[in-house]
C-alpha cells in the first residue's frame, strides 16, 4: 500500500482484469546428432557451444557443414549425415524452427580439429586453427595484401605524414621509386624492410614511423602506401568467406587476431580463427613480420581435421552441464534441455544403428528426455531395414504418452550426387524423423496442436522403404506404430497418430500434444502468481486468468462441447485446498478439459432404402 505523507492529489494504476496467459510455441524442435561441423564442446574449444537455432536450411549449411558424407570411425567409411539430411526434410515438410545439438565423439584424445602454423619469427609462431572439430575444417585459407595508393602528405613541422593511418597501423615506404611501375600493388609480395608501424604522438597527434627501435624520417619524394589484410576462407563446398581491412596490431580495431578470435569473432559462423599470442616476445616489428608471414604462408591447407567415431547412444543423450565448472557445458540432448522453446526432439541418428539394442538404447534416450522435461515430445525413429517382425519388436520396447514410432524409412534422391547423363540418380534411405517433425510443425500453424497430425502429406520422397499397405497396417495400428503410406493419386501420407503409451487416456498423439502445449502454458502464464498472499483474491484472479484462455482454446476447435461449461472447468477454491495447504504455501487448482480425438475410423452405415420405409 503506498504511503500517503504530504497534502496533494495522488494517481494511480490499478487493473481491473484478470492477467493473461500467452500459449507457448509447439513447433520449435530440436535434433541432436552428428554434423560435419559446427558448435560443439570439446577442451580448448570455443565458450559458445550451445546448440544453434536454425531458420532455413541454407543457414544449417552454413553452420553445419551440409549434406555430405562424415567419415567415421575412420577415413575409409563412409556414413551419411543424418542429422543434416533430417533438417532438410524439416524445413521442406514446413518445419520453421530447429534447434540442432551437434555430437561428437573424439578419437581417444585427438578431438579431430584442423590446423596450419605459420612461423612468423623465431620462437613465434601464428596457428590458423578450425574453430570446431571436423573433417570440413580442413579449409583453403590465403591471405593476400591491399594496398592503398601513395596516401603521403607533407607538414611543416612534421614533415611526412600519411592519410588514413592510425595508431597500430602498418605502412609501406618505397624510397624515391624512378618510375610508377616499380611500385608494388595489389598483393605484390611485401618487403619487410620497407615496413613501417604508425604510433601516434601522444602530445600533438602527428605520426611516428617505427622500424624496429628506430624513428624512420621519409623521405619527400617517397610514395607512402596503407598496408591491410584480406583473408579468404575456401570450404570444400567451394563457399569463400572473405574478412577484408584486417590490422596486425592490437592497437587497430580490425585486428585480425580479434575479428578471427576463438570465443567472440565477428562472423559468429566463422569456420577458423587465428591463434596468435605474440605478448612478452622480444621481437620488434612483430606487426609487420605478421603480416609478411600471413601473405608467405607456404601451407595454406589447414590438416588434421576427422570426423571422430560414430556417436553412442549415450554421446546421444550427452552429459548435464557441470555444477561448479562453468565451462563444462551440457552436451547432446541434454544442450536441448536448457532451451525452454522446445517442442518436438529426435535424434535422427538413432535409428541408423547396425545394433537394435542401440536402436532401442536411442528410443529409450530420448524418452528419458521428453518426460524428465515434461513439455516436449519425442519422434523415434525404427532401425533401418525393419520387417514386420522387427518393428512389433521394436516397438514393445517402450511404454510413454510423451513419444510416437513412425516406420518406414524414405527413400531421396541424393541432393549432393551430380547429375550423370544416361545413368540413373542416386538415392539415399533417410529416417523419418525429419519430415514427420516438419509436418508437426505445419500442422501447428496451419490447423493447431489440437489437429492430429496424421492424413499430411509428406514431401520430398521418391518412394517408402517398405510399402505398407492395409493388411500390414491392420497388425502395426493397434501396437502403436504409425505408418506412412503411399496412396494413388494422393502421395505419400502419414497413416497414424498414435503413441507408443499402453494407456487409453493417452493414446492419441494430438491429445499428448494438446496437454503439454495446456500445462506448458498456465506453467509459464501464472508464475506472477508465485508469492502473493494465497487467498480468496488470488483464487479468483487465477481463475479469471484460466478461465480465460481455455475459452479461447475451445473457441479454435480444441475441445468438446457445443458451451464452455462442457468443455472444461477450473476449481481454486476452498474444495481444492485444505487449511494444512494454505499453511505449507501451497496453491492447488483444479483443471479439467475435453480435448477432441481423431476421428481414427470413419464408418458409413449403408442399407437398402424402399419408399414404404421408415427409420424410428
Amino acid at each position: 500500500m503506498p504511503e500517503y505523507l504530504a497534502p496533494g492529489v495522488y494517481v494511480e494504476e490499478v487493473s481491473f482484469r484478470s492477467k493473461s496467459i500467452e500459449g507457448v510455441p509447439t513447433s520449435t524442435t530440436g535434433f541432436a546428432g552428428m554434423t560435419r561441423y559446427g558448435p560443439v564442446l570439446y577442451p580448448g574449444g570455443p565458450s559458445t557451444s550451445e546448440p544453434r537455432l536454425i531458420g532455413s536450411f541454407t543457414e544449417l549449411e552454413s553452420v553445419y557443414g551440409g549434406l555430405k558424407v562424415l567419415h567415421a570411425p575412420d577415413a575409409a567409411k563412409e556414413r551419411l549425415s543424418y542429422t543434416a539430411h533430417a533438417a532438410r526434410a524439416f524445413f521442406l515438410n514446413g518445419g520453421t524452427r530447429l534447434y540442432v545439438s551437434r555430437v561428437f565423439s573424439p578419437r581417444g584424445t585427438d578431438w579431430g580439429v584442423a590446423s596450419s602454423p605459420v612461423q612468423v619469427a623465431t620462437g613465434l609462431t601464428a596457428t590458423w586453427t578450425a574453430r570446431w572439430p571436423g573433417e570440413y575444417g580442413n579449409v583453403w585459407i590465403e591471405t593476400q595484401v591491399v594496398r592503398s595508393k601513395n596516401a603521403a602528405y607533407q607538414t611543416p613541422q612534421h614533415g611526412a605524414q600519411v592519410n588514413g593511418a592510425k595508431q597500430g597501423s602498418v605502412v609501406e615506404i618505397i624510397p624515391d621509386p624512378p618510375d610508377p611501375s616499380s611500385i608494388p600493388s595489389g598483393n605484390a609480395p611485401l618487403t619487410l624492410a620497407n615496413l613501417a608501424e604508425i604510433t601516434i604522438d601522444p602530445d600533438d597527434g602527428h605520426q611516428i614511423f617505427k622500424r624496429g627501435t628506430s624513428t624512420v624520417s621519409p623521405a619527400p619524394a617517397d610514395v607512402i602506401q596503407n598496408v591491410s589484410l584480406r583473408v579468404l576462407v575456401t570450404t570444400e563446398d567451394g563457399s569463400v568467406r572473405v574478412y577484408d581491412q584486417l590490422g596486425a596490431s592490437r592497437a587497430q580495431k580490425r585486428y585480425i587476431g580479434k575479428i578471427l578470435e576463438l570465443d567472440n569473432p565477428e562472423d559468429e559462423n566463422a569456420v577458423v580463427w587465428l591463434d596468435w599470442k605474440p605478448e612478452g616476445s622480444p621481437e620488434t616489428d612483430i606487426p609487420a613480420k605478421l603480416m609478411v608471414a600471413l601473405q608467405g604462408n607456404p601451407n595454406k591447407r589447414l590438416t588434421g581435421g576427422h570426423d571422430g567415431l560414430v556417436a553412442t547412444p549415450a554421446d546421444l543423450a550427452g552429459n548435464e552441464a557441470h555444477p561448479d565448472v562453468v565451462t563444462l557445458k551440457a552436451t547432446g540432448l541434454a544442450a536441448l534441455g536448457e532451451i525452454d522453446d522446445v517442442a518436438i526432439v529426435a535424434l535422427p541418428d538413432g535409428g541408423a544403428y547396425g545394433e537394435f539394442e542401440r536402436c532401442v538404447a536411442a528410443g529409450n534416450a530420448l524418452i528419458a528426455h521428453a518426460e524428465r522435461l515434461r513439455y516436449r515430445f519425442a519422434i523415434i525413429d525404427p532401425p533401418f531395414n525393419c520387417s514386420m517382425t522387427k518393428i512389433r519388436n521394436f516397438r514393445g520396447q517402450f511404454d510413454s504418452s510423451h513419444a510416437a514410432v513412425y516406420h518406414p524409412w524414405l527413400e531421396i534422391f541424393d541432393p549432393t550426387a551430380r547429375p550423370a547423363q544416361g545413368a540413373p540418380p542416386e538415392r539415399l534411405q533417410v529416417p523419418p524423423s525429419g519430415s514427420v517433425a516438419g509436418i508437426y510443425g505445419r500442422n501447428d500453424v496451419e490447423r493447431g496442436v489440437f489437429k492430429a497430425p496424421a492424413n499430411e502429406e509428406v514431401l520430398g520422397l521418391i518412394k517408402l522403404e517398405n510399402n505398407i499397405n492395409k493388411v500390414r497396417q491392420d497388425v502395426l495400428n493397434p501396437e502403436g506404430i504409425n505408418a506412412l503410406r503411399f496412396f494413388e493419386g494422393r502421395g505419400h501420407r502419414i497413416w497414424g497418430a498414435r503413441t507408443v503409451s499402453s494407456d487409453p487416456e493417452w493414446m492419441y498423439v494430438n491429445v499428448r500434444r494438446l496437454f503439454i502445449y495446456l500445462e506448458h502454458s498456465i506453467d509459464k502464464g501464472t508464475q506472477w502468481a508465485v508469492f502473493e498472499p494465497n487467498n480468496e483474491r488470488l483464487w479468483a484472479n487465477i481463475r479469471n486468468t484460466i478461465e480465460d484462455f481455455l475459452l479461447v482454446t475451445w473457441k479454435s476447435g480444441a475441445l468438446m462441447g457445443t458451451r464452455p461449461e462442457e468443455a472444461y472447468f477450473v476449481r481454486c477454491d476452498r474444495t481444492t485446498m485444505t487449511q494444512n495447504d494454505l499453511d505449507n504455501g501451497r496453491l492447488i487448482c483444479l483443471i479439467g478439459v475435453a480435448p477432441t480425438k481423431p476421428a481414427e475410423f470413419v464408418i458409413f452405415r449403408i442399407g437398402q432404402w424402399t419408399a414404404d420405409a421408415s427409420i424410428s
